[in-house]
């Protein structure tokens, strides 16, 4: 039988944990110094083409199918060591690994992320969020509706989701109601897309930085969900 946790934490990576925003934007930087701005051009809107068609951003599969318009281009290999090397250790956000150790404290703490399922893992595994959450990392094509499978790996009483994305948080708001506490972290585009945002319903909690868990009430946040106005309460 499955231990019922009182509560899990349930954390995502891009522009929650990791700064995502600055990745791509090296990422664009470096094809346009190494293939030219016309190969920025084309593999980002191969990019975002996938995205669109996935629901994610597949980075390598969208190197394939540049490469397939360019079969002699075989410096394009070094373009994958590139993706696959990247210090994302680098770019996470400061006090983001002293938030998950802090949040283990009150509870069972996961990643929940989406994406492909190799530059995904690697993202997560080399910034070195796997480790200090002893491996409990689950990614997804798309997370808001996998929520039965995370509830049968880590079934709990209650659930605090800590993401970027407002579409999310209110898609699991709605699915599991006052059994999650949802907190907003405003970091990265998405976070400060004022026509999304303005379309959706208010958060329970919302947070300027990552960090600023560190100074939460987190035994308040696994509770049952307080009023949508519900504003983060400082550690005194």
């Amino acid at each position: 039988m499955t231990l019922r946790h009182p509560v899990v934490f349930l954390v995502d990576v891009d522009n929650t944990l990791i700064d995502n925003d600055a990745i791509q934007q090296d990422l664009k930087e470096h094809l346009e110094q190494v293939y030219g701005p016309a190969s920025r051009v084309r593999y980002w809107s191969i990019l975002e083409d996938l995205f669109d068609e996935l629901g994610y951003r597949d980075y390598i599969g969208a190197l394939q199918r540049y490469r397939l318009e360019h079969p002699l281009e075989v410096e394009l290999l070094a373009m994958s060591s590139f993706l696959v090397d990247y210090p994302f250790a680098d770019r996470l956000f400061p006090g983001a690994l002293a938030v998950l150790k802090h949040l283990r404290s009150f509870g069972l703490t996961v990643i929940l992320s989406d994406g492909d399922v190799v530059f995904q893992p690697r993202k997560v595994e080399r910034a070195g969020l796997s480790a200090v959450v002893d491996g409990r990392v689950l990614i997804y094509v798309h997370k808001e509706e996998a929520l039965d499978d995370v509830e049968r790996r880590y079934p709990a009483n209650h659930y605090v989701l800590v993401d970027d994305k407002l579409r999310i948080l209110t898609t699991v708001k709605q699915a599991w109601g006052s059994r999650v506490t949802t907190v907003f972290a405003q970091q990265g585009s998405y976070a400060h897309d004022s026509k999304t945002i303005a379309s959706l319903p208010r958060p329970d909690t919302t947070i300027e930085h990552i960090a600023d868990l560190l100074r939460c009430d987190l035994p308040r946040l696994g509770m049952a969900t307080r009023q949508a106005d519900s504003s983060v309460q400082a550690i005194r």
